[in-house]
């Protein structure tokens, strides 16, 4: 292909990859880009699209010509007169992300063409799963879970043992471990999560926030990491929010049942990796606490694809460990459902109560689901817009209290190879400074998906790519104050404003992350921040560091929760200690938005045992109406 192709894209593309036709995988890269763009929603498209057409325009205004039309040396001054300009990093960063993916995955794909996943995956187990345009127009159920991710597919298990008739909506798809075997885990990322993965937080800076959109919600694209709630949190809730369901006791029990219907265990040393035993290595030469983690991933061979769906079947996403055991209790799935609605009777003695769901299929037509009990299970920055476009948003606190868990990663180079992406994606925890509110996970990326901390255009940013397997990376997440809020109701419209706090925790966790590499030998560390992009050593990094902000850094979050909180005080929580949405009856809430605040770890099995909580609640309450 050649520069000038690839929908305008490949001038800037031969640029940022010193593309001189050498390479037999560079050409095909602006046709994958391409792929990554349509995948992104119209706004984040059209700022990618916009930035590469300034660049083309500042190359024009710089030569005569535009980028596709001059040489690579005529290129890289180009770039490199770009680069030297901080008022217009901006517009490279904009496009660099999307490119590097495309580039690392043209790249794996050329020299690992069919990868190595050794024996075929065993098969999923049966789900009752029916596509939206199978469903009748008009129908009845005892209860429906809107939503089949972590809280949603225990709620609808609970409920269906409890000898309901249940129908999950699903806005995704179903998707087998047979076909994550099958494809690149970039083309399986773009479809696997909502927005393309391209889901972001306004604010300043902003924040990526990528959360999963199929059956199973964001448990079939996490890293399958399973802390248990941490025991100050649980004590905060009760005390702080009124949470009885956070009793220490009964909580934990729900903990228990959770890790045994996961199969949650420590991982195992002989599948970490390298970059796992690189991290332990560093923290245990600092005397740092640190670890393998717990993870819900029994005979994990170490692909290192879990955000892109697990190819082997070993991580249990709920789709392969709930959900089944709902439909075995006679729960059924709907597909490709968005859900328009939650309906209710505003005439119902004792005030307005639900009656069920409108839905809409990918035809634009809609069917009606009939229940006296809906649970809300969206996702914490779905379930807002939801409850505002069913007439249920009046609380003033919805959508607020958006807590995440800011993230940043480093990459430190070694002498010798790390290949990080041979191993567990997130293997080890580091848990020195967790007490402060930082969590560091060594964490790679997916093959062909791991560049995004390379710095540097055309060919130093050709030469970094081609040099990654000497990198290992770590990754960290903030316990945050929560600051982000959740607008709109037909499409969520998000808000984070990083606290000044916050901010220091971030560039103190690149500081350690730096100290931890160094320790385990790393010649040189990448920072990931543009304006100090690397250091060859702890002191040399902490002189960089000094001199940035926060707002200069590239950031990511992940683990929304706490938009539709539940708590004693009715001013303050949109829901009660109990789940039940205040102002109307039959709505419960049971998904991350029901938090009262950061759980301060990777949140999975937190927001399971709440959503079991407040199922088996309603499911006592219910009983209790009958036999009363």
């Amino acid at each position: 292909m050649s520069p000038g192709s690839g929908g305008g894209l490949g001038g800037l593309v031969a640029a940022l990859l010193a593309d001189d036709g050498t390479a037999p995988w560079t050409g095909a890269v602006p046709r994958r880009l391409e792929g990554v763009l349509a995948a992104m929603p119209r706004p984040a498209r059209a700022g990618v699209r916009g930035a590469a057409r300034a660049i083309d325009a500042y190359a024009t205004a710089r030569t005569g010509r535009r980028l596709g039309r001059l040489t690579p040396a005529e290129r890289e001054s180009v770039l490199a007169s770009l680069a030297a300009r901080p008022a217009l990093l901006p517009l490279l960063d904009a496009v660099k992300v999307p490119v590097m993916l495309a580039a690392g995955t043209e790249r794996m794909l050329y020299e690992e063409p069919g990868g190595a996943l050794g024996a075929p995956p065993p098969a999923d187990p049966p789900l009752d799963c029916v596509p939206s345009t199978a469903w009748p127009d008009r129908s009845r159920a005892d209860a429906v879970v809107i939503g089949s991710g972590a809280g949603g597919a225990i709620a609808a298990r609970a409920l269906a043992r409890a000898g309901m008739s249940v129908v999950v909506l699903e806005e995704g798809r179903r998707h087998t471990t047979a076909e994550f075997g099958r494809r690149a885990p970039l083309d399986r990322f773009t479809e696997l999560y909502r927005d393309g993965g391209a889901t972001v937080a306004l604010g300043n800076p902003p924040v990526v926030l990528p959360v999963g959109r199929a059956v199973g919600g964001t448990t079939v694209v996490n890293c399958g990491t399973c802390y248990r709630t941490p025991d100050h949190v649980l004590e905060r809730w009760r005390e702080s929010f009124g949470v009885g369901l956070a009793d220490a006791g009964s909580f934990g029990e729900r903990l228990d049942e959770v890790e045994r219907t996961l199969r949650v265990a420590t991982q195992s040393l002989d599948v970490l990796g390298r970059n796992g035993r690189t991290a332990l290595l560093g923290a245990e030469r600092l005397g740092w606490q640190a670890g393998p983690l717990r993870r819900n991933a029994p005979g994990c061979r170490g692909s290192c694809q879990c955000v892109a769906g697990c190819p082997t079947g070993a991580k249990q996403s709920v789709q392969l460990s709930v959900l089944p055991d709902a439909c075995a209790a006679g729960a059924r799935i709907v597909t490709a459902a968005r859900v328009r609605r939650v309906l209710t009777d505003p005439d119902r003695p004792g005030g307005p109560r639900a009656c069920g769901v409108t839905v809409r299929r990918p035809d634009g037509s809609d069917f009606e689901i009939l229940s006296p009990l809906v649970v809300v299970a969206a996702g914490a920055l779905e379930s807002p817009p939801l409850l505002r476009r069913s007439g249920l948003g009046a609380h003033p606190r919805l959508g607020r209290n958006l807590a995440v868990h800011p993230a940043c990663s480093v990459a430190g180079r070694f002498p010798e190879p790390v290949t990080a992406w041979q191993g567990v994606l997130q293997s080890v925890g580091v848990e020195e400074l967790h007490g402060d509110g930082i969590l560091i996970e060594a964490t790679a990326g997916p093959p062909g998906m791991g560049s995004h901390v390379l710095p540097g255009v055309g060919r130093e940013l050709r030469t970094e790519l081609e040099d990654a397997g000497s990198l290992a990376t770590l990754g960290a997440m903030v316990a945050d104050r929560p600051s982000g809020r959740v607008l709109g109701a037909r499409r969520s419209l998000l808000r984070y404003d990083l606290d000044p706090r916050d901010g220091r925790r971030l560039l103190r966790a690149v500081d350690a992350m730096g100290r931890l590499l160094f320790a385990a030998g790393a010649e040189e560390v990448l920072t990931g921040i543009p304006a100090a992009p690397r250091a060859r050593s702890a002191a040399e990094l902490a002189g960089l560091l000094s001199g940035v902000s926060a707002r200069q850094m590239h950031l990511s979050a992940f683990h929304p929760t706490g938009t539709v909180a539940i708590g004693a005080d009715p001013q303050t929580a949109p829901a009660d200690p109990y789940g039940r949405l205040r102002g109307v009856r039959g709505v419960l809430i049971a998904d991350g938005s029901a938090l009262p605040g950061c759980p301060e770890v990777n949140p999975q099995l937190t927001i399971m045992a709440t959503a079991l909580a407040i199922a088996e609640a309603a499911v006592g309450a219910d009983r209790t109406a009958v036999t009363g």
